[in-house]
């Protein structure tokens, strides 16, 4: 499964990118907003840094806007990932723009029916919100479930972008069911590594090195 870093916050992309963490980066206007920062600047920051898709998101809502927005949005660089919601209008600027060779996510998905929709539309990439769902007592899971059945069913080449990750679980449950990417905000992936039982294994380490007296260097 890949790894997207949802955030703007370019210290943060840089740390997990040099571990070989990040295979992409999303961003929407609510992260952009926290960031402070201009969207178009922090956008080809990012796009500098990262080698892999780098979503950024239109705002317009009527379709021939959001294609003149997608369009002035890929021109930031070759690894720009138009993002468009998973509205009428959303699904005719995905047409366009995959048609012209972008690659387009579709976001705000939260059902399978729209995601068949967006693969029939050309989508690279199909965005199923899972915390939301969770948020309604709907398991988010299901719904990663039943897109990938349907995918493989018929071969779309539409990839699986589980977002609205939220908790460590939501990261491993997303790669159990078969998602082909996850974004995540950079505490999320970092806490992966994290354990109560490696740190107390760690500890008792540590205690038992420093009766022995020894030093490596």
């Amino acid at each position: 499964m890949k790894f997207f870093v949802d955030t703007a916050d370019v210290e943060a992309i840089a740390e997990l990118n040099d571990l070989g963490m990040v295979d992409g980066v999303t961003t929407n206007p609510s992260i952009i907003m926290k960031s402070g920062r201009d969207i178009l600047e922090v956008t080809k920051e990012i796009c500098d840094l990262v080698a892999g898709p780098v979503s950024a998101e239109v705002v317009a809502t009527k379709a021939d806007d959001m294609i003149a927005e997608g369009r002035k949005l890929a021109k930031i660089a070759e690894n720009i990932t138009v993002k468009v919601p998973l509205t009428w209008d959303g699904l005719k600027a995905c047409k366009t723009l995959s048609s012209e060779g972008n690659m387009v996510n579709v976001t705000l998905c939260f059902s399978a029916n729209q995601a068949l929709l967006a693969a029939k539309a050309g989508a690279t990439f199909i965005s199923p919100f899972i915390g939301r769902l969770d948020d309604i007592n709907i398991d988010g899971m299901d719904l990663i479930a039943d897109i990938r059945t349907i995918y493989d069913n018929y071969d779309f080449g539409t990839e699986i972008l589980a977002a609205s990750i939220r908790t460590v679980n939501h990261m491993k449950d997303a790669a159990l069911v078969g998602a082909d990417v996850a974004t995540a905000p950079p505490a999320v992936i970092k806490s992966m590594a994290n354990h109560v039982l490696t740190d107390k294994g760690l500890d008792a380490f540590m205690k038992d090195w420093e009766k022995t007296g020894q030093k490596i260097l």
